[in-house]
């Protein structure tokens, strides 16, 4: 295991909220991003360290564990084999941390303990790539897809393999030889004691060879970068923040390797006629003095684009609500309803005569004015 400290590569402090930790990543990643940083090899490795810890911390039951193992010190060299520390990370004579003993492990060692909990396998010499990392993205949906569901078109920003050089990173004719940085085993290991991690090696970019000539169209990175269209769905219910995984639908694995995932970050567009809350949608409907006053139907628009007819009794007051029961957003097997507000709205001028007979009512009704 890498003796690095995942926080320390993020930046951040131990109690960083997870709002913190991904501004941290955005902010690393796009300075160390290897497109940011052709030909640069310690920026790639910094890059593969960053999305390693961003990996882990952002995964609240991921960091638990491994808050788990930092404090009982298996990420400090004096725990491998021969240190001043016990087995389990404790000092000599210290009892076990209840719930986390090293010991259930058997004869694992910390860097098998670390790949079962992170579910990180060491790939072997001439082993196939891992999967490939996952695409965040946001989208802005309208407020009416986000309520009902539906299915949206987007954009990914992907890389695939070159065309010109197949992915080998050579220009075509030119002659492939071992990688001199990781002697053709297409990883670099990083770490101390008996535990390690692999990581793809930054010159040859885990292909194991480089080429005698770069390719011309790629640079020697064997990848492209490109769009591509894909159709997502939206799911019934969705609100602003609401985040969903899709299983290989993100960039491309690398030969023998499995495609990343798509992290998809929703935003909703706000309506102009109704807003929500919880799980019901309200909306505002105005009338005048006359409708309000001595009772009247209106239509109203629900969210399904029909109009729901709604009977608005003598004597209504601002304000009132009305509910229209069913038409509000669906999640979970329930659905809200939707809540019409009524706004009587008073004419701001009135002509002398209206006004005269308006007078004449108020006297009648003893009303002051």
């Amino acid at each position: 295991m890498a003796t690095q400290d995942f926080y320390q590569v993020l930046g951040i402090t131990e109690k960083a909220t997870p709002e913190e930790i991904k501004k941290s990543y955005r902010r690393l990643a796009k300075q160390f991003h290897p497109d940011a940083n052709p030909n640069n090899p310690a920026a790639a490795e910094k890059f593969k360290q960053i999305s390693e810890a961003h990996t882990v911390l952002a995964d609240p039951e991921k960091r638990a564990k491994y808050d788990q193992m930092r404090r009982l010190g298996a990420f400090d060299p004096m725990t491998r084999r021969g240190g001043s520390r016990s087995r389990t990370g404790t000092p000599p004579g210290s009892g076990p941390v209840e719930g986390f003993d090293f010991g259930d492990f058997g004869s694992m060692g910390l860097g098998d303990i670390f790949s079962s909990i992170f579910g990180r396998g060491r790939k072997e010499s001439g082993g196939t790539s891992g999967v490939a990392e996952p695409i965040e993205v946001s989208v802005t949906v309208p407020f009416r897809t986000a309520v009902l569901g539906d299915k949206v078109p987007i954009q990914l920003p992907l890389s695939e393999s070159c065309g010109r050089c197949g992915g080998s990173g050579g220009e075509p004719g030119a002659t492939m030889s071992s990688c001199p940085e990781c002697e053709g085993r297409g990883t670099i290991s990083f770490g101390q004691g008996g535990f390690a991690v692999n990581r793809p090696c930054p010159l040859c970019r885990g292909r194991g060879r480089v080429p005698s000539t770069k390719c011309s169209q790629c640079g020697g990175a064997g990848e492209v970068r490109t769009e591509r269209k894909v159709m997502i769905t939206v799911p019934p219910g969705t609100d602003s923040g609401t985040r969903v995984r899709l299983k290989g639908m993100g960039q491309p694995g690398r030969p023998g390797g499995k495609a990343g995932d798509l992290l998809v970050t929703f935003e909703v567009e706000p309506d102009r006629f109704f807003r929500r809350v919880g799980l019901d949608l309200v909306c505002d409907v105005p009338i005048n003095v006359a409708q309000a006053m001595l009772g009247t139907r209106i239509k109203v628009k629900t969210i399904e684009g029909t109009r729901a007819v709604l009977r608005i009794p003598p004597g209504t007051q601002s304000g009132r609500k009305f509910r229209i029961k069913g038409h509000g957003v669906p999640k979970g097997g329930r659905r809200g309803d939707q809540l019409v507000q009524i706004e009587v709205r008073i004419p701001e001028k009135l002509s002398p005569e209206a006004e005269e007979r308006l007078k004449e009512f108020a006297e009648e009704a003893g009303l002051r004015f």
